[in-house]
């Protein structure tokens, strides 16, 4: 897979598929680096509702995303199966917040729909496709796709006010 598009027929792809509510989700497998049971979360101030804050992962700082705020579904109470969810993004690494990681799914070409139309008022850009397996549709995301270049810009410049704040302490 190049940029997000599967190239031949018959060649297959590996996603990590995830929750929000009942809906299911995936990542290109290229993508993530690994996958986190929650953690605590130090907020940012000044950043989207989104924006958790950053958790320390072996000593590199890294942001925090909850995409069911991102995607404007509402909020649900942590708990066991929750997952933060690691992507590269650019070369930086992001945390994703879902409610269940479900297994790793390998789809071929024809597996994979393109994504729907634009729907007035709805944002798509951050979907590569419509994963289909037997009654089952999977939204495939592209990552670096969910935040916008502005929003990327304030992201990095909390992160690094929270760096200067910790080593400082």
């Amino acid at each position: 897979m190049t940029d997000g598009v599967v190239s031949s027929a018959g060649e297959e792809i590996q996603v990590v598929a995830f929750y929000l509510k009942e809906e299911e989700f995936a990542v290109d497998i290229q993508q993530l680096r690994e996958v986190l049971k929650f953690t605590s979360i130090t907020p940012l101030p000044r950043t989207s509702d989104f924006i958790e804050g950053v958790i320390n992962l072996r000593g590199e700082v890294i942001p925090v995303i909850d995409l069911r705020k991102r995607f404007g579904m509402e909020e649900k109470e942590k708990d066991d199966k929750t997952r933060i969810i690691i992507v590269e993004i650019d070369s930086n690494l992001i945390g994703l917040i879902v409610d269940q990681v479900s297994e790793v799914l390998h789809l071929t070409n024809d597996q994979i729909e393109p994504p729907p139309g634009d729907v007035t008022g709805t944002r798509t850009d951050f979907i590569m496709g419509i994963g289909k397996i037997e009654q089952r549709l999977i939204i495939l995301l592209k990552p670096a796709e969910i935040i916008t270049r502005t929003e990327k810009i304030q992201l990095e410049k909390a992160s690094l006010e929270a760096i200067k704040n910790t080593s400082n302490l």
